[in-house]
């Protein structure tokens, strides 16, 4: 059986890791970038956009351009958000000795997924990761795909069994989302309640 993962927590707060890659799903990545500015327990976001994340947003969202990509996605400058090439290898959260409380990939593609789940290492995303796993982080991979072939479902085993989390992006429609928007947002919530960050304004189911 794995580890369960350790939560680091800064002692001035909380960082994490957001990146985003290619899969469809950019309204996803950016209610998650707005929910972790507008959070005063978080210090700092490191935010990782692949090549094919660009142009998922174009598409998606009409954003172009990898130039201040975060303020394009939250409206305005953020002075919490580090933007990071997925180049720089040599970045902090490449390192193990750079506490963060861990990372979240939204949306994760299936390519982001073999690159974690076989220990590639080949960019900044897929080392933030792999530091994640070594050091017994919080990871959590937002898989974006269907159906799934079975090369998916292995690379998500092994990413499991090596400590990350997969938690697909799959939005809950019991609360009756009015918007596109506002369903990302409650899956947002519920990822971040998942990794011990609650939002205050989340829905919560109150059946019988």
């Amino acid at each position: 059986m794995p580890k369960q993962p350790l939560v680091v927590q800064a002692a001035d707060g909380h960082r994490l890791t957001l990146a985003m890659t290619g899969a469809s799903g950019a309204v996803y990545a950016a209610e998650m970038l707005r929910a972790l500015d507008a959070d005063s327990r978080i210090v700092k976001v490191h935010f990782i956009a692949s090549t094919s994340a660009l142009r998922v947003l174009a598409e998606e969202l009409g954003i172009s351009g990898r130039t201040r990509l975060a303020a394009k996605l939250l409206g305005k400058p953020s002075a919490k958000v580090q933007e990071h090439s997925i180049e720089d290898i040599g970045a902090v959260i490449a390192s193990g000795s750079y506490p963060t409380h861990g990372m979240i990939v939204l949306p994760c593609s299936m390519g982001t997924l073999a690159g974690i789940a076989n220990g590639m290492a080949g960019n900044l995303i897929e080392r933030a990761a792999d530091v994640c796993l070594k050091e017994r982080r919080p990871l959590v991979l937002c898989v974006r795909e269907t159906p799934f072939n079975r090369i998916h479902l292995r690379n998500m085993l092994l990413a499991q069994e090596a400590g990350a989390i997969i938690y697909p992006a799959m939005p809950a429609l019991y609360s009756r989302p009015q918007s596109t928007t506002e369903m990302a947002r409650q899956f947002v919530d519920r990822v971040l309640a998942h990794i011990g960050l609650p939002q205050p304004d989340a829905y919560q189911w109150k059946g019988d």
